[in-house]
């Protein structure tokens, strides 16, 4: 085994985690790569690092540990600072978005998610670096399981030398040891004094603030030491600490903590109280890992959490409030047994199962930044890349889709010289190419202003508050002017100003006051939106969503809204950011995306198609206007449908054509398929190919007037079928007088041939088709052609029937001849007296 190094520390307090330091710098030195899983407490984001920091193996390279959390980074690498002596940016430095401590010096660096990345990206082989640690993985963060990933094929491929080290509190950590091609599993125990934990379900119908209020001060009361009290999100923060505020004792102080917050309010948070003193934090999940609140013994858990859900069919993402999950839960619960013996109140009922883990954010998220960033890394599809949950096929869609409308990727999935402009900036890639496009329109300082604006928490609160981007943007504008969050719009400022530096950009390139709408539409061309005639404020979104404003905010007169931020509902999303749009500079700016299209359509109250030429941006309608030559095929084919669904009665059917259709289905039900089915159901399923032809020209249903159906139904049969139809199923019968009489298909299965009985004088048989194999039925009519007698059986009537006829026809036409022997008398067609 190599010799190792031997530097001075100072003397530390042991901690649970340092018998694993020897066989964790063993297991990177043989195997390159380790997993470790310690609970909190145990001190693995502290002393992990700096027992590394002289192995051999590292050969005077930097270490660079990845922590999810801004403030957690800051709090790590000045713990490890003071250990040493120092302060941060010496030996051990952090980098996280706008706060850069790393001195010349600095052999340990704490970064969060994206400085990583980028590193990644700058110098994928990390050539300064010996190791990577990943810590809090638990947390399964998006970014984290990127850089893994990029770490993974890094070393494959460049520097099987990196070490890789993924520490974790409550990750199982089998998934990931396979991941690292079997890294070696090492567990700590953890240094946490006994935690009593009290289930105080809310009973029904009560508020959650109130319920936390209520419990938070029982503890208050029952509990000595501080508390920290977890909560979904900021706006149940504010709201607990109004009901708190008022029954607080005065030794008691009251502090948020929240990743909004500016740096000197969440190191406040986080401090011990002054002595005599006792404090309460209100604090989301940030909390949960990597800090210790100095004085916390008590922990008040609600039970909820706020994450953000992203919807590939929509393409929003909206913050949704759920469960936490029960490593979650554990490990706030733990955060009341780092220091001393604590007691945990928990807002559920003690039967209640929470899920195993928290949903890893990579199955969550909007992938749209992922996927820019595998296209700089060079992996077109993110298959190529070894990950824990590979992302969705639906999200890695939306994304590639979004990119390439923003010009990011070609067609092949490429990333374009415009997407890595776009890559370098520390934004989502909708905000960076707002910037980028302003910046180029002479409007970077404003695009870098509204990218900080939409990129934080709005800098104006309240029910009643306007949607209006330029509201905020006059407000970060003018710096005299007051604002209720005086911090949080000083936060907003510095952000557009390192968003500028980076970009390039000059802060008096303002570009116009009209300008905000439109660098809205760059960012979010999907969520451009027109307000729907007579409805209010509700507005169509160009990627077909619908979305609305209180009827009280001005924007909702506006004809055309670039929507920033929306409540991600499904059907109708409420708007809670965006700017007013300008349509001529919308059709200038998007004339590339704008399409016009020939629109053919049924319309019922006209009963005719109805053609236009449609002018849209995505769903939204900019023009409509009349066709005078549409494609006269889709023309018909529409008339056709409409056919179809009206039935063919709407048809110009005559008798004759009627009689031609049963003439065929019997001739069908006779011979079966060597005829084919002509009855309406089937001509209707068959309409496309017998009658659509005879529809050109044709647009509306009074246009079927003159359509030659009878030629159009001809052609069903082919031309021996046409020649044989006559001789088996003729259309008339010659009687014995001579007349010609229609043979009437139309009343049964059975041809029906109505004559009157005088006209058969002389007949022997009855008529028959089908080459005489088929009788017909005969309806025997008197003089005035009332039926008297139906048969198929001439022959019979006459030898038994006729008498009883004769006898009634005799006494009601009295005038006329009934002979004795039919079958010898003189046929008689027109009204003959009788014989004397």
């Amino acid at each position: 085994m190599k010799r190792r190094n031997t530097r001075k520390m100072p003397p530390m307090d042991p901690l649970p985690i340092e018998p694993l330091l020897p066989p964790l710098r063993d297991a990177l030195d043989t195997r390159g790569c380790a997993v470790l899983e310690a609970p909190p407490g145990a001190g693995k984001t502290t002393r992990v690092p700096l027992a590394l920091l002289d192995a051999d193996w590292l050969g005077g390279r930097k270490l660079v540990m990845l922590e999810p959390r801004r403030l957690a980074a800051r709090a790590a690498a000045s713990y490890m600072a003071q250990q040493l002596g120092e302060t941060a940016g010496e030996t051990v430095g952090y980098r996280v978005r706008m706060d850069n401590r790393v001195g010349p010096h600095t052999r340990i660096e704490v970064v969060t998610e994206g400085v990583l990345t980028r590193m990644l990206q700058s110098d994928p082989s990390l050539s300064g670096y010996g190791a990577v640690i990943f810590d809090e993985f638990h947390e399964r963060s998006l970014h984290a399981d990127l850089a893994l990933a990029l770490c993974v094929e890094a070393r494959q491929a460049l520097r099987p030398d990196l070490r890789l080290l993924v520490m974790s509190a409550t990750l199982a950590g089998d998934a990931v040891a396979r991941l690292l091609d079997g890294a070696p599993r090492l567990r700590s125990g953890g240094r946490s004094f006994p935690v009593v934990t009290k289930h105080c379900p809310p009973p029904p119908g009560k508020r959650l603030e109130a319920a936390v209020a209520q419990v938070t001060g029982t503890a208050l009361a029952e509990e000595t030491g501080s508390l920290l009290v977890f909560l979904p999100g900021a706006r149940e923060i504010r709201r607990v600490a109004e009901l708190l505020d008022r029954q607080l004792p005065g030794d008691v102080e009251l502090v948020p903590l929240y990743g909004d917050l500016a740096q000197a309010q969440q190191d406040a948070a986080i401090r011990k109280p002054p002595p005599g003193r006792r404090k309460v934090v209100l604090a989301t999940a940030i909390a949960e890992s990597s800090l210790t609140i100095e004085g916390v013994r008590v922990v008040v858990d609600s039970g909820w959490s706020r994450v953000p859900r992203f919807d590939p069919v929509s393409g929003m993402t909206r913050l949704v409030t759920v469960r936490v999950s029960r490593a979650s839960a554990d490990q706030r619960r733990g955060r009341a047994g780092r220091l001393e013996p604590g007691v945990c109140y928990r807002l559920w009922s003690e039967g209640e199962r929470l899920e195993a883990h928290s949903a890893p954010e990579i199955t969550q998220a909007d992938l749209a930044s992922l996927v820019l960033e595998l296209a700089q890394w060079g992996a077109q599809d993110a298959s190529q890349l070894a990950w824990l949950n590979p992302p969705p096929a639906a999200a890695l869609s939306q994304a590639r889709e979004l990119l390439q409308q923003l010009g990011a990727l070609d067609q092949s999935g490429r990333i374009t010289a415009h997407g890595r402009r776009l890559v370098a900036l520390p934004l989502h890639p909708r905000l960076a190419h707002m910037v980028v496009r302003g910046a180029a329109r002479g409007a970077g300082w404003l695009a870098c202003l509204i990218a900080a604006l939409v990129s934080e928490r709005d800098i104006l609160s309240g029910p009643n508050v306007s949607a209006d981007a330029g509201l905020r943007l006059r407000l970060l504008a003018d710096e005299s002017a007051r604002a209720d969050d005086a911090a949080r719009v000083r936060r907003v400022r510095a952000i557009a100003r390192d968003i500028a530096g980076q970009a390039g950009v000059a802060r008096t390139d303002t570009g116009s006051s009209h300008d905000a709408g439109l660098l809205l539409a760059l960012a979010y061309p999907d969520r451009i939106a027109q307000r729907r005639p007579g409805s209010g404020a509700r507005f169509l979104l160009s990627n077909g969503r619908g979305a609305f404003l209180p009827d009280s905010d001005p924007l909702g007169h506006a004809a055309w809204l670039a929507v920033a931020e929306l409540d991600g509902e499904a059907r109708e999303a409420r708007i809670f950011l965006a700017a007013e749009l300008d349509e001529a500079e919308l059709r200038q700016e998007f004339a590339g995306q704008i399409q016009s299209r020939d629109v053919l359509a049924w319309d019922e109250d006209r009963q005719a198609v109805d053609a236009a030429i449609e002018t849209r941006l995505g769903a939204l309608l900019l023009e409509r206007r009349a066709s005078d030559r549409p494609d006269v095929a889709r023309v018909a084919a529409l008339l056709a449908d409409a056919i179809r669904r009206k039935g063919l009665g709407v048809l110009p059917w005559t008798p004759a054509s009627r009689n031609w259709q049963a003439r065929v289905m019997f001739l069908h039900r006779e011979a079966g398929n060597d005829w084919p089915a002509v009855d309406d159901a089937a001509l209707a399923a068959t309409l496309d190919a017998w009658l659509l032809p005879y529809l050109h020209g044709k647009s509306r249903v009074s246009h079927l007037a003159d359509l030659p159906l009878q030629q159009a139904l001809a052609a069903l049969l082919d031309y021996r079928q046409q020649r044989l139809l006559d001789e088996l199923a003729p259309t008339h019968v010659t009687v014995p007088t001579g007349s010609r009489i229609a043979i009437d298909y139309t009343s049964g299965e059975v041809p029906v041939l109505a004559v009157r009985l005088q006209e058969l004088f002389g007949l022997a048989e009855t008529p028959a088709i089908m080459g005489g194999r088929v009788p017909l039925l005969l309806h025997l009519l008197s003089p005035a052609r009332r039926p008297v007698q139906v048969t198929r059986d001439l022959a019979g009537f006459w030898r038994s029937s006729y008498r009883d006829v004769r006898k009634d026809l005799r006494g009601r036409y009295p005038k006329h001849y009934w002979p004795d022997d039919p079958l010898q008398a003189e046929p008689v067609r027109g009204v003959r007296r009788k014989r004397g």
